[in-house]
């Protein structure tokens, strides 16, 4: 977190108002060596959820291919279902 002294802030607000926006970064603004304000981006939301997460995964198999794998179960025909 970057710290700045008030009278520099005065004289460059608008540019780091531009360089908090673009890079994330909060910065301290200082008054006699006391921290006594915070300049932090504002994170907008997403006009829309269509798409929202795209890049984020992928996809690594087909899924609407049937398995054509053997399972090894063991089936027990006489199992009791209600437990009596």
């Amino acid at each position: 977190m970057k710290t700045i002294k008030a009278s520099e802030f005065k004289a460059k607000c608008l540019s780091l108002m531009d360089d908090v926006a673009q890079s994330g970064e909060e910065i301290i603004v200082t008054k006699n060596g006391k921290p006594v304000s915070k300049l932090v981006p504002i994170k907008s939301k997403p006009r829309e959820v269509y798409g929202l997460h795209r890049g984020m995964w992928q996809l690594m198999d087909e899924l609407v291919e049937p398995v054509n794998d053997d399972w090894d179960v063991d089936v027990d025909v006489n199992v009791d279902v209600d437990g009596d």
